[in-house]
């Protein structure tokens, strides 16, 4: 554990990558105290600019933007991070059965899992968030669905390399039931891998938030940054700050998120566990 921590901080974009994303966690905690109101409020001109008497300017409608912003991280946030635990519960589950049962069993759930995946999921999310309709139960919904397959995939694989191990031989002539063996001594060894890939697939999940909220696929009355993008995709020539602002903040926790994740897997590798 000490070995793999001081990887992780010999990596310095990793490093770098987590100050970036407390910050951004530690403005969303503080959205409620630092802007207590609504964030939907009226609280001046519309298309103030940045640095005047509202700090990230105004919106169409006169909004603060930077109570938005703070605010509109929660949302997005949130939706990124339940998203992607349900789509890792999934995935490992489907994926440890058919890795470790293999056979019939393994044939039937990856051909549901090729399924998925031949079909374009972005387009995918927005067919399943305009059937249920447009709120934040469906959009984390829909971002699951379309994202589990890979999480499956990866864990099949290591299932599949586990359960020909001695020890997990050993397990079997001893009596183990299967769910015991599976808990207890496979996931375990196979957790660096999923922990590495969920990292990753909570920004590819606030990227498709970002892109429903943006096309209005969302519930109109939760803040969030693509929203708030939305709001302002028709006056990006006049009003450019509307756009930018929540483009930066989503460019910087995708980056940062991203650069944990390297670092994670620089960390949890088990190649590099002896070095």
């Amino acid at each position: 554990m000490n070995g793999g921590i001081q990887r992780f901080l010999r990596h310095r974009p990793a490093v770098g990558g987590l100050t970036l994303l407390l910050l951004v966690l530690l403005a969303a905690a503080l959205a409620g105290v630092l802007y207590p109101g609504n964030p939907f409020a009226i609280v001046g001109q519309p298309f103030q600019p940045p640095l005047g008497e509202h700090v990230l300017g105004t919106d169409a409608l006169g909004r603060d933007l930077a109570a938005g912003l703070l605010h509109g991280a929660r949302t997005t946030l949130l939706v990124g991070v339940v998203a992607t635990v349900i789509a890792t519960v999934a995935g490992v589950t489907i994926g440890g059965l058919a890795g470790y049962f293999g056979g019939r069993l393994d044939n039937l759930l990856m051909r549901f899992t090729e399924l998925f995946q031949t079909i374009p999921f972005f387009l995918f999310a927005i067919l399943l968030v305009a059937v249920l309709g447009a709120s934040i139960h469906s959009v984390i919904f829909a971002i699951a669905v379309v994202s589990w397959p890979p999480m499956a995939r990866l864990v099949r694989g290591e299932f599949m390399a586990m359960r020909n191990r001695e020890f997990v031989q050993a397990c079997v002539s001893l009596g183990m039931g299967h769910t015991r063996i599976i808990v207890l001594h496979i996931l375990p060894n196979t957790l660096s891998s999923i922990i590495v890939t969920g990292s990753l697939m909570v920004a590819t999940a606030i990227l498709i938030e970002s892109g429903l909220s943006f096309l209005g696929l969302s519930d109109a009355n939760t803040m969030s940054w693509g929203f708030i993008i939305g709001s302002g995709r028709t006056v990006l020539r006049t009003a450019w700050w509307i756009c930018a602002v929540p483009g930066v903040a989503i460019l910087l926790t995708v980056m940062a998120i991203n650069l944990v994740g390297d670092g994670l897997n620089d960390a949890l590798n088990p190649r590099l566990r002896s070095l």
